[in-house]
């Protein structure tokens, strides 16, 4: 897993949720907007020190952040799904179905 891609990633995605462009968390922030394109890249990897500044601007606990697997690869998400669904009971696979079935 190449971590600083996916806290990147993380961080990029989050953003976008709340709607704020890279130019404005950046001036939040009192860095460089390059510099947070540099690490929502995966180029860089952020302080801890400024992970925390970002998750105040963007108003989400730091662990958001470094909650990563659902941007794995598709084959490696569909053989992790497979695995748990495999081993879980009648009943757990039969609510994932409906689950599953409503959303997709």
């Amino acid at each position: 897993m190449d971590t600083k891609k996916y806290l990147g990633a993380r961080i990029q995605e989050i953003r976008r949720s709340k709607g704020i462009k890279q130019s404005e968390l950046a001036e939040n922030l009192g860095i460089d907007p390059k510099y947070i394109s540099k690490i929502e890249c995966g180029r860089c990897f952020p302080s801890f020190e400024l992970l925390d500044k970002i998750s105040q601007v963007l108003q989400k606990p730091v662990s958001d952040f470094l909650s990563v697997e659902h941007l794995q690869s598709r084959s490696t998400l569909l053989e992790t799904l497979m695995l748990k669904l495999n081993s879980t009971s009648d009943d757990k696979l039969h609510s994932a179905y409906k689950i599953l079935n409503e959303i997709l």
